[in-house]
């Protein structure tokens, strides 16, 4: 299988990106280490967004790493997706939003061309996981997908891609012990592990 991670850990003020740059080195290694293809993409870098286009086209699976910022993924991966998107119109990616003008209200969302292709996205936070889960706390039990990373799964459900589920890494500021990063580790590669795997036996 073909899989193209995006490193959405951006440089910026006090974040230096280097848990998203751990994480994604973790994720190709894994991979490559298991005989799959691999192409990285790093939210830092110039880039042209017909080759990242491409680079959708190409993949079997899409693997984001993204710290979440202000409740929303970092403005460099903003400005990607943008870019990349909107450069995909009709060019793979998606052909409309899927309505048709003798029925405008209905089918929105259904002009995807990436049929078949999957997506995983992990998120990096300062906040600790108990904000989502205890009553009384910050996020009302809401879970981060159905949460902050609703619009996302929206952004790719409209090109057409299936979700693989995600892992979400918490408390990455105050409590970045040497342990618990390893701990995330291995929980994490055990998720990947099973995700790809999977998807590989379906597909064979």
């Amino acid at each position: 299988m073909k899989i193209f991670i995006i490193n959405g850990g951006q440089v910026f003020a006090h974040s230096g990106g280097k848990f998203n740059d751990s994480l994604t080195d973790w994720t190709t290694e894994f991979l490559g280490q298991n005989g799959f293809e691999c192409r990285v993409a790093n939210v830092n870098d110039d880039f042209d967004a017909m080759a990242e286009v491409e680079n959708f086209k190409w993949a079997d699976i899409v693997i984001y790493h993204t710290p979440i910022w202000w409740f929303q993924v970092p403005n460099r991966l903003k400005v990607y997706i943008d870019e990349v998107f909107t450069a995909g119109h009709q060019n793979g990616m998606y052909a409309s939003d899927g309505r048709s003008r003798k029925n405008p209200a209905i089918n929105y969302g259904t002009g995807g061309l990436m049929h078949g292709k999957k997506y995983m996205v992990t998120t990096s936070w300062n906040a600790p996981d108990t904000a989502f889960t205890l009553p009384g706390e910050f996020f009302d039990q809401k879970s981060v997908d159905d949460g902050v990373l609703f619009g996302f799964h929206k952004m790719n459900q409209f090109v057409g891609m299936d979700r693989i589920e995600g892992f979400h890494f918490h408390d990455l500021e105050k409590n970045a012990t040497q342990e618990r990063v390893e701990n995330y580790r291995k929980d994490y590669l055990r998720h990947l592990e099973a995700a790809v795997f999977t998807l590989e036996k379906q597909l064979s």
